[in-house]
């Protein structure tokens, strides 16, 4: 801050992201938006759910419902015995988003954010808000409203 105490120039273009690997693709989140990272914990069913509803997650007396991302996005494969529940808070809802592998806190400009490319497919594309060139690979930034949309109408 400076010495007014506003933010200095620049500082509100910065943007905190948790990140995480769904298959092999880094997948960013705001980190505002994140309660808590958790291990796989067991969960009931949902009988009658979309397939991306895995369950609900008894987590300390709240329920959250299991999203599991590579459903969602329909990415073919298995889903890792040992996968990881990124634990997300909206609007008084939990939604506990399973994950391959849990990445870093990254830290990037918002004005640095590109266009999602046509070469993302669809299933993916409509949950996100844009995408942000890294040295090596390219992450993918979530809207949670478009996703906690979708997951409020399937459950």
């Amino acid at each position: 801050m400076g010495s007014s105490g506003h933010p200095q120039k620049g500082q509100d273009a910065q943007r905190q992201l948790c990140t995480f690997y769904v298959e092999k693709q880094l997948y960013g989140i705001d980190v505002t938006q994140v309660q808590e990272v958790v291990k796989f914990m067991p969960m009931s069913r949902i009988p009658l759910s979309l397939p991306y509803v895995r369950g609900l997650i008894n987590l300390r007396g709240q329920v959250a419902t299991a999203v599991g991302l590579r459903e969602m996005f329909q990415i073919h494969g298995e889903t890792r015995a040992e996968s990881m529940n990124v634990i997300l808070k909206h609007e008084g809802a939990l939604i506990a988003l399973q994950v391959d592998e849990i990445g870093d806190v990254m830290e990037v400009d918002r004005r640095d954010i590109e266009q999602i490319p046509t070469t993302i497919p669809t299933s993916i594309r409509v949950y996100m808000s844009g995408v942000f060139q890294l040295r090596e690979s390219l992450l993918c930034v979530i809207d949670l409203s478009k996703l906690f949309i979708n997951v409020s109408e399937a459950v």
